[in-house]
């Protein structure tokens, strides 16, 4: 099957928006748009728009945005060709034809969902029954009601080889054993994989039992015994209770992910609806992108022993090459010997929410875990443990985040082996240049630095970024690695950008007015003091009279943004041209991140620029 852009745009046009959002959203006319709160995020003033005419909706307090498909596959929780093929059939669309593979791969997987359905109702049955009445025990003494176990269509496996068999014997062997409820070995008789467990079914994104889960009733091994992978189950992509907490996760503005089945339900049970669990195996990148697709910042909340806190950590290195501005983890760290199952029957709601709040910052939790690798005693110890943050940081694929780790890890090193500030002293203009010394630029070329492009950045940006170190030096330090990076940049933005960091070569321990005496003797006296000019630039950083906490953030925020612009825009540029080439899933959906991404960037700039009241009251 493929799905052309013609296809795709023909889709979207025959598809009222406001029609298929207004299903599940209260929406209210508002001149040509629609609105309302918004359904990502939890608000009480309405900043939530439809717009008809061109196809979209957006909210201006979470960003979100989308069009009819992403509103399926966002909000509905439908993976794309499912969205693809409702919306079409509500608008009256056929389909284009499947190849006999994938129409006989399609038929087959319908046969897989309905034995899989009944095999849920067969387990439900028996743990209901005269049979299930050990392991209906075992659910009484974890504290789980039989409103909860019907919740989460918990079910009972007899001590038997073929009772399942048996009363799914009208699908046959050969699909009992593809759907991974038979095990056959060799060409002997195939015998049931489940045998004297409560069992738990895994759901998809639409609800349908893929898979199960066994825990043993009484002793045995395994303990818990997952189902094999199989054409509708994909261990490593999918998340248990995925399906119940994507809405739930939407409404409390947080994931919280744990290690198994059994803190899930407890969870719940408490009232944090919005918990999920991976499937027995370390959280792969592939379910982090399904945290991530529900929240920016999911919680990772793994058992208290040294087992779960390892699994935690590998968790934080599998995810740091795909964060992203805004887009990160924070980690709960239980009691020892604890996990959420636990805590939540002993201690209740509330000590498991007060944990929820104490949430650890993925940095934080990088940073501490290689500090305590080894003892520091050593300068050999204290390189090593430079090294290892300069790779953990090198790691990150989005150059930001990069830039900001680097400089965040070398920030926290410098402050645990502090040294002894060094007196100031001026070095001469010219003459000999001081081994390991400073080297003064050559002096600027004559074209004017307004409206100069300097290595794809915004020029505009730029220029307030280098009055914000002028303002701020002891900053440089903190960005050095990007800031190096741009020395190379053409124009004389590039060559500022060169002597600024060179000044700070030469010495860490500067202030404002000596940056700007020593760019004076290179012959920047003047472009210096323009950009320091009061009405020049409409950002706090740039100004001689801002608050001096607030104006470092702010310039910290805006060399973020400065070096991640051009990035995205070429991104975004490649991913709509191979949108238009080729109309897949997959540049869709790169399409659309990037295009947030582009607006949550120009957001952050916004949000940095002062009122003209403010620019005015010099």
């Amino acid at each position: 099957m493929s799905l052309t852009p013609q296809f795709l745009d023909e889709l979207r046009a025959r598809t009222p928006l406001s029609t298929l959002i207004g299903k599940t959203v209260k929406l209210q006319k508002a001149g040509r748009e629609y609105r309302a709160c918004c359904p990502f995020h939890n608000e009480k003033t309405p900043s939530f728009y439809v717009n008809d005419d061109k196809g979209f909706y957006h909210c201006f307090g979470c960003s979100a945005h989308g069009d009819a498909i992403r509103w399926m596959t966002e909000q509905r929780g439908l993976p794309f060709i499912d969205a693809v093929k409702e919306l079409a059939q509500a608008a009256g669309l056929e389909m284009p034809a499947m190849d006999r593979q994938a129409a006989e791969k399609a038929e087959r997987a319908k046969g897989l969902h309905e034995a899989m359905a009944d095999a849920a109702q067969c387990f439900t049955e028996r743990l209901n029954g005269i049979e299930g009445a050990e392991a209906r025990a075992v659910l009484k003494r974890r504290g789980i009601t039989e409103e909860t176990a019907r919740a989460f269509g918990l079910g009972f496996s007899p001590d038997s080889r073929g009772k399942l068999r048996q009363a799914l014997a009208d699908y046959g062997d050969a699909m009992l054993v593809e759907a991974g409820l038979l095990i056959q070995v060799d060409e002997k008789e195939p015998y049931d994989r489940f045998r004297g467990r409560l069992m738990i079914p895994i759901r998809d994104v639409r609800g349908r039992t893929i898979a199960f889960g066994g825990r043993v009733i009484g002793d045995g091994e395994p303990k818990y015994l997952n189902s094999p992978e199989t054409p509708l189950f994909d261990k490593g992509r999918t998340l248990y209770n995925l399906d119940r907490a994507q809405a739930a996760a939407r409404k409390a503005g947080r994931v919280i992910a744990v290690e198994g089945y059994m803190d899930v339900i407890a969870l719940a049970q408490a009232g944090f609806d919005e918990a999920v669990a991976p499937l027995g195996t370390a959280m792969t990148e592939h379910q982090l992108e399904r945290l991530w697709r529900m929240v920016e910042i999911p919680l990772l909340c793994f058992d208290g022993d040294s087992a779960g806190q390892k699994a935690a950590l590998r968790a934080a290195h599998r995810a740091l090459p795909h964060i992203q501005p805004g887009r990160s983890l924070a980690f709960v760290t239980l009691p020892e010997g604890m996990d959420p199952d636990d805590l939540v029957r002993t201690q209740g709601r509330a000590a498991f929410e007060a944990l929820l709040g104490k949430a650890q910052p993925l940095v934080d939790r990088l940073w501490a875990s290689e500090v305590a690798a080894e003892p520091l005693e050593t300068p050999e110890a204290k390189a090593g443990l430079k090294r290892r943050l300069a790779e953990l940081a090198g790691t990150i694929a989005e150059p930001s985040v990069r830039t900001e780790y680097t400089a965040e890890f070398r920030r926290r090193f410098d402050t645990l082996f502090a040294s002894p500030p060094r007196e100031y002293r001026p070095r001469a203009a010219s003459g000999p240049r001081p081994r390991g010394g400073w080297k003064p630029p050559e002096p600027p070329p004559s074209v004017a630095v307004r409206g100069v492009q300097s290595g794809g950045l915004d020029p505009i940006l730029a220029k307030a970024v280098l009055a914000g170190l002028i303002r701020h030096p002891a900053e440089i330090a903190r960005h050095m690695e990007v800031l190096g990076s741009l020395r190379s940049a053409s124009g004389a933005l590039g060559k500022l950008f060169e002597a600024v960091v060179d000044v700070a070569l030469a010495d860490r321990q500067l202030d404002s007015g000596k940056v700007l005496t020593i760019l004076a003797r290179s012959g920047f006296d003047t472009v210096a003091t323009d950009l320091l000019r009061a009405d020049a630039l409409p950002f706090s950083f740039t100004r001689h009279d801002a608050d001096a906490a607030k104006a470092r953030d702010d310039l910290n925020e805006a060399i973020a943004v400065m070096v991640a612009q051009p990035v995205v825009d070429a991104a975004l540029a490649a991913a709509t041209a191979a949108l238009s080439r080729d109309g897949s899933e997959e540049a869709f959906t790169r399409q659309v991140a990037l295009s947030r991404q582009r607006q949550e960037l120009q957001a952050r700039l916004a949000n940095l620029m002062l009122a003209d009241d403010e620019q005015n009251d010099d």
